[in-house]
């Protein structure tokens, strides 16, 4: 099979140039190697070509697709190196499927580091969701590798690492002209400090973190004296705005600590280099650097491989890099809805999980229960959504009789945000028909391993919190008389918290009342008219809201941790599965809970969704929910 990827290749030549100036002489007698260094990042235990949510293959995901892209890189050079970046062992049901009791494979060895043992890679490091199913899953995961594991920054209580701090791997490379080279690579990793405000039941009490940047200005210099070469790898996105310390997305930052020469990037689902980072100061989305340190971050669910290109040259027996390139290399390619696939499966990664695939692919067939109406996601951000009506409901169901004495007068309301309403793909939606439910459409509707939990709120807080919200939207232009986006591309739709309960408009010609930060404009609005049972919401009135532990933990919405009422043991996926096992026949009650608030003049506003929601609407209607009217061309 000829493999032909898009390739974003740009050559630094700035470093060649300074190598010419310093002699014909001196050039020539430069020792070079040519080293290509490979990432994975964000895979989600996405091993296969398979997407569990539709119970169909899917050609954009899956290592075994990724599998096939390495080993052609690895062909086409003389020298490589293979590294992965974290997010690996969560994120799908063939992920829920190993962490449940009893259903971790005999050989001691999770499927996706059993499908990466066939690949022989260098090091790895860990990202966040590698905690969510608690630290002896974690464990018992990284045991079970024949490739080493490294994280600066996870640290036991006492401060002593968790992990190796930093790797060094020694390594033998073939030079431009046949000489062998024993070079040593230092390897260093780091993991959001934040997984002990999302993972805080796990890891509080167990483990602590550190700031990304001060970790690496701890260990980088020490590491920088023993090596020829250092690679950061940083399972944490890009942000080039003000350091304030302890940020999620430090990638950038990293590019200023002296002696990196190479960053891995991952934790944002992206593409670097890419369009999504062009025109930001000190990023080059052309050619792949963070400030002028080459970097890349090769998508998620094994959707690209990352490949770096290295010049290294040594002068007086010291290496340097003296030019590079930086490319990913998808496995397919979208033009509109088709997809061409540019690798095929390889056969040791497929043969590596095929025990848990077929164990995965029975449990998530499994039927639960009936629904009476479709349940999807399509209208999600622009109106009332039946998929976030069934979660909100069953969290409530679950969760109210747990309430204390002290709560459970109070008025309880119910928060979830869409996760798949087509921002990564025209087919990325709940679709879920009428008919029989199974397991499998759980995990379409909730794809994350959260657990319930319930926070005590004010009138106050809680709008803010549905400001939180509505930072989804632009700023609408009501003068502008062409059509306007209406979703802010930046910001991800499981910001989108809607919460039941309540009615309220948002009103997107406002500003939105936060920003960057949480820093908070106090003079923006989006939220009115915020009401409980007909009557305006008071600032002082009191509320239980249920969500997860996500929200309540991280610090984002819920300020004070003493508000957290309820830390349940269940994930929401658990919740959602036993409600629809009590009640066998959900009729999903989509009542309104928001709408835009009217503008008072005549605009166009755009929303892509999904080519059918003429049709979908229509089906709606008939099952007595709100619609929208649309071309069926995605303009509403």
């Amino acid at each position: 099979m000829t493999l032909t990827p898009k390739r974003r290749d740009v050559l630094l030549g700035g470093a060649s140039l300074a190598a010419l100036a310093a002699g014909p002489a001196a050039a020539a007698a430069a020792t070079t190697i040519k080293l290509r260094l490979l990432e994975t990042s964000d895979l989600h235990t996405f091993d296969e070509d398979y997407d569990y949510f539709r119970d169909k293959p899917d050609e954009t995901v899956g290592l075994t697709k990724v599998a096939t892209l390495i080993h052609a890189a690895r062909a086409e050079v003389r020298n490589s190196l293979l590294f992965d970046n974290g997010d690996t062992i969560q994120g799908n049901p063939l992920a829920d499927y190993v962490a449940l009791p009893g259903n971790f494979p005999a050989d001691g060895i999770h499927p996706t580091i059993r499908a990466m043992n066939t690949l022989g890679y260098d090091a790895a490091t860990v990202g966040n969701h590698e905690f969510n199913y608690g630290l002896p899953l974690f464990d018992a995961a990284l045991k079970g590798a024949n490739f080493p594991f490294c994280s600066a920054n996870l640290l036991h209580l006492d401060g002593m690492p968790y992990l190796p701090p930093t790797l060094i791997l020694e390594r033998t490379f073939t030079a431009e002209d046949g000489t062998p080279q024993k070079l040593k690579i230092g390897v260093i990793g780091f993991v959001p400090p934040q997984i002990l405000e999302w993972d805080k039941a796990h890891l509080v009490g167990h483990v602590t973190t550190m700031d990304i940047v001060d970790s690496a200005r701890l260990h980088v210099p020490a590491l920088r004296a023993q090596v020829d070469l250092l690679i950061a790898l940083s399972h944490s996105g890009i942000s080039t705005a003000p350091r304030q310390g302890g940020e999620e997305n430090a990638s950038y930052y990293l590019a200023s600590v002296p002696g990196i020469d190479v960053i891995f990037t991952g934790h944002s689902h992206r593409v670097f280099p890419g369009p999504d980072y062009a025109g930001i100061d000190g990023i080059d989305a052309v050619r792949g650097t963070l400030g002028n340190i080459p970097a890349v971050m090769p998508g998620f669910w094994g959707s690209e491989l990352g490949v770096i290109d290295l010049t290294l040259t040594q002068n007086n027996g010291q290496w340097r890099v003296a030019d590079f390139s930086v490319t990913t290399r998808p496995i397919a390619v979208r033009d509109d809805k088709v997809v061409t696939s540019l690798a095929a499966n390889d056969p040791a990664v497929d043969a590596a999980v095929a025990p848990e695939h077929r164990k995965t692919l029975d449990w998530i067939r499994t039927p639960i229960g009936h629904l009476a109406c479709p349940v999807n996601s399509y209208f999600a951000m622009i109106g009332t959504d039946s998929s976030l009506a069934l979660v909100n409901a069953a969290q409530i169901w679950y969760a109210q009789p747990l309430l204390s004495a002290a709560n459970a007068g109070l008025p309880v309301l119910s928060a979830t945000a869409p996760f798949k309403e087509g921002n990564k793909s025209p087919d990325n939606y709940v679709d879920l028909a009428a008919g029989t439910i199974a397991i499998k459409d759980v995990s379409d509707l909730y794809m994350y391993a959260n657990t319930v939990a319930a926070v005590r709120v004010n009138g106050a807080e809680l709008q803010d919190w549905l400001e939180h919200s509505a930072v989804v939207f632009n700023t609408i232009d009501r003068d502008n008389p062409a059509p306007q986006p209406l979703l802010n591309p930046h910001v991800p739709s499981y910001f989108f918290d809607v919460i039941s309960g309540i009615t309220y408009d948002i009103d997107i010609t406002q500003p939105a009342r936060f920003g960057a930060h949480g820093k908070k404009r106090e003079d923006a609005h989006r939220i009115v008219n915020l009401r409980h049972n007909g009557v305006p919401v008071a600032a002082d009135q009191q509320f239980v809201v249920i969500t997860n532990n996500f929200r309540a933990d991280s610090g984002g919405i819920v300020k004070d941790p003493s508000a957290v009422i309820l830390r349940a043991p269940d994930q929401t996926r658990d919740v959602i599965v036993r409600y629809i096992l009590a009640k066998r026949h959900i009729d999903v009650e989509t009542q309104a809970i928001w709408s835009f608030a009217p503008i008072g003049a005549p605009i166009t506003v755009t929303s892509v969704t999904h080519a059918g929601n003429v049709f979908l609407a229509q089906q709606v209607a008939r099952c007595g929910r709100r619609a929208f009217e649309g071309d069926g061309n995605g303009r509403a």
